[in-house]
């Protein structure tokens, strides 16, 4: 699933090649995609005229702000946007066509066909119900460590599970998830209000780094993703532990283990992420 500084990386090039373009008509092949209350003619029929002035994001969303309704899109697993000539020939799994006056398409290709799209007039985008629960970004301006150190306070769960928690801090998903554990040196088994002081401002702080640094390097590219200009991400070479079981940890040499956490593939250093359980400490 593309993660914050995929769908980051997404929006740049969106805003790079189709900002201030006119929508003459849309196209919606699988009508699934879209939510209700709108049915994919009425869709169809609201956007036909509007001019996307300009993309932004919330967490893993991608708003498109048009003249009278903000466009919300979610990738979820193998979504994708291509811009590439009207008369260019439809590929596989395209799905939703955004035809444009200049003679271009927007379209959006999904092999599951999971993505979706919400439309929200532009004055109430603030009250679409899915950005009301979102926590903040994680940037060194909204993600607050004292909010963060009193969330971890208050629940048992393990730590991974928390970080992926979206109420929590918007956009961390799987693969960065265990690269900022790595980097702090926290068990992703860890319950969360058993992390002390240190332990939670380097988790932080890494989190913090880790999706910055990500989105720099136009995130990562492990199945299918590719940007809106169809680029690869380059942060998979940087990797430390996410799918690298049974290598060497890049600090220790200790081979990577991979187990499950909250029904997630969690890839860690049983020795740099050393965490003594209860159970273990009763043997």
């Amino acid at each position: 699933m593309p993660e914050l500084p995929e769908v980051e990386v997404v929006r740049r090039g969106l805003n790079q090649t189709i900002a201030h373009s006119t929508i003459s008509h849309v196209d919606v092949f699988w009508s699934r995609m879209i939510t209700p209350p709108f049915s994919s003619e009425k869709f169809k029929d609201v956007l036909a005229g509007e001019t996307i002035h300009t993309v932004e994001r919330r967490g893993k969303y991608l708003i498109f702000l048009l003249d009278n309704w903000a466009m919300v899109s979610h990738l979820r697993m193998e979504g994708k946007y291509e811009v590439v000539d009207s008369k260019e020939d439809y590929k596989k799994h395209t799905h939703v066509v955004f035809h444009l006056s200049d003679g271009r398409d927007l379209r959006y290709l999904d092999v599951r066909k999971f993505g979706r799209f919400s439309l929200v007039p532009i004055d109430k985008q603030d009250d679409y119900e899915p950005f009301k629960k979102l926590g903040p970004e994680p940037t060194a301006e909204s993600f607050r460590f004292s909010d963060f150190k009193q969330r971890l306070s208050r629940t048992s769960r393990a730590i991974k599970t928390v970080i992926l928690d979206q109420h929590v801090v918007a956009g961390v998903g799987n693969i960065y998830a265990d690269e900022s554990l790595f980097e702090a040196g926290v068990n992703p088994q860890k319950p969360a209000n058993e992390l002390n002081e240190t332990e939670s401002r380097q988790l932080h702080q890494a989190i913090i780094a880790v999706i910055g640094r990500a989105v720099s390097a136009g995130g990562s590219t492990i199945r299918t993703y590719k940007n809106s200009f169809g680029e690869e991400g380059h942060f998979q070479i940087y990797l430390n532990v996410y799918g690298k079981k049974n290598q060497a940890c890049p600090r220790c040499g200790t081979p990577i283990e991979k187990i499950k956490v909250g029904q997630r593939g969690t890839h860690f250093c049983p020795n740099c992420q050393y965490y003594a359980s209860e159970q273990e400490g009763d043997k």
